[in-house]
């Protein structure tokens, strides 16, 4: 008749209940407050500052102001190509401030709120909201200033396009330069999403800087004043 050691024994038994502990899936948690949760944990891992939060406010309003102007097109008797162009503006641009409101949000800073005509404002923070990280917004680089805004929706047809193609180069190389500020500040740019958001901002509009100066150089009569540099 065998007698089992106790010592082996004993580290069988330890070695088990560890290979046991080790093969528990933890609960993923789902909702809003799951999701706030987790930005706070990644804001741990990926610090974010004041310049963050500026660029996300700041380019919910730039792409506000690039949807109304490509809303336009269509009653202006836009060309096809310039159509198909504010089309995807619209799309992506869209997606694209839900996605900047939801990173605010759930790091309690104010959310900028954008109606249907393109009107954006600032609700005050709530009593128990958080420091308010962010602050008034100035006109960002690029933006059409009131004047270029109501030539641009007086314009039909032909003009349109020109004005359409030669602002819209304006707005898109503001954003890319808010990218590269923010690059260039100390800190900031370190936040996962944040990091990727600029990136893809940064080459898609770059992209589309390329596109539009290509039709605007083979429209029937290119411009001869108001050319992009």
């Amino acid at each position: 008749m065998s007698h089992s050691n106790p010592v082996l024994l004993a580290v069988a038994a330890a070695a088990l209940l560890t290979a046991c502990g080790g093969t528990r899936t933890p609960r993923y948690e789902t909702g809003p407050e799951a999701d706030k949760a987790r930005a706070r944990a990644d804001s741990v891992r990926y610090p974010y500052g004041r310049a963050d939060v500026d660029f996300m406010s700041g380019m919910i309003h730039h792409h506000a102001q690039a949807i109304v102007m490509s809303r336009w097109a269509p009653t202006r008797g836009a060309s096809p190509a310039v159509i198909r162009l504010t089309e995807r503006i619209i799309n992506a641009q869209t997606d694209e401030i839900k996605m900047m409101q939801t990173w605010l949000g759930d790091r309690n800073q104010q959310v900028p709120q954008v109606d249907a005509d393109g009107k954006v404002t600032m609700p005050a923070m709530g009593e128990h909201a958080g420091h308010n990280m962010g602050g008034a917004m100035p006109m960002m680089p690029g933006m059409l200033s009131d004047a270029q805004m109501k030539e641009l929706e007086a314009a039909r047809g032909e003009t349109f396009d020109q004005f359409f193609l030669l602002y819209m180069i304006q707005h898109h190389r503001g954003a890319v330069a808010m990218v590269r500020t923010l690059y260039a500040t100390p800190g900031a740019g370190q936040d996962q999403t944040m990091f990727k958001f600029a990136a893809d901002v940064e080459t898609d509009q770059s992209t589309e800087i390329t596109r539009m100066l290509t039709m605007l150089y083979e429209s029937p009569t290119p411009p001869t004043q108001r050319s992009p540099e």
